[in-house]
């Protein structure tokens, strides 16, 4: 064997070892990020293609989105709308699934109700601007696929049982604002839970759930008709 042979061989294997280094790499980045391409792939399957019955809502979000079936199934199949809510998920992770969850799907509407998370710092600190970023990249994808949008505000906030030490309050505030400014702006559909659902100290009302954070049903229940309406208007936009 010619010492060049002999050295592209090394090099191949050097190569082929490191390619192996940065996949494993990728997938360990994938996996702790915790981006969960896998939870509605069957439901998602079992949903495309709708051409006789197309779905008029996809409802984007986090363990408030995904509690909702739970609490209140008959809402989601009297209306026709389809929960793809993630608990704990932050804005970036639904960025990453928002193609597989809402668009390939085909809806007539999308409503996001995204942030709480990011503000939890539960992958991490991340500022405000970029939060809002990844909401607004998840309204370009939609309208790049002519699905409605409606954008919707934070439920109200001012603690977290998993993480104590953060308050909530005015971040909650902040995003809610940067929201309304959006979707005043770019002339789409706002549904604010805010309003309704907060206290005098701008928390969830003790009445609509007991832990600060995740409506219980009577909260669900105050919440549907605004995202009805939501619905509705977000319809009539040509």
């Amino acid at each position: 064997m010619s010492s060049h042979t002999f050295h592209l061989i090394i090099v191949t294997l050097f190569m082929n070892a490191s390619t192996i280094a940065i996949a494993q790499k990728l997938n360990e980045t994938l996996w702790n990020s915790g981006i969960n391409y896998q939870r509605y792939h069957q439901a998602n399957q079992a949903l495309t293609p709708l051409e006789t019955s197309p779905i008029t809502t996809v409802l984007m979000g986090d363990s408030i989105t995904d509690g909702w079936i739970d609490q209140r199934p008959e809402f989601f199949s009297e209306n026709n709308i389809i929960d793809r809510g993630i608990g704990g998920e932050t804005t970036g992770q639904m960025l990453l699934r928002f193609r597989e969850d809402v668009i390939k799907l085909r809806p007539k509407v999308v409503a996001i109700l995204a942030g709480i998370n990011d503000i939890a710092e539960n992958n991490g600190p991340i500022e405000l601007e970029r939060v809002f970023g990844n909401i607004v990249s998840m309204v370009d994808l939609a309208k790049a696929n002519n699905i409605q949008v409606i954008l919707c505000k934070l439920v109200p906030a001012n603690r977290f049982p998993w993480r104590p030490h953060i308050i909530p309050t005015q971040k909650v505030k902040q995003l809610n604002e940067m929201i309304a400014s959006y979707a005043k702006s770019h002339h789409l559909v706002l549904v604010d839970y805010f309003s309704p659902m907060a206290d005098s100290n701008s928390g969830l009302k003790a009445e609509l759930g007991s832990d600060g954070v995740h409506p219980n049903k009577k909260g669900y229940a105050l919440m549907e008709p605004l995202l009805l309406e939501g619905i509705e208007a977000a319809l009539q936009i040509n």
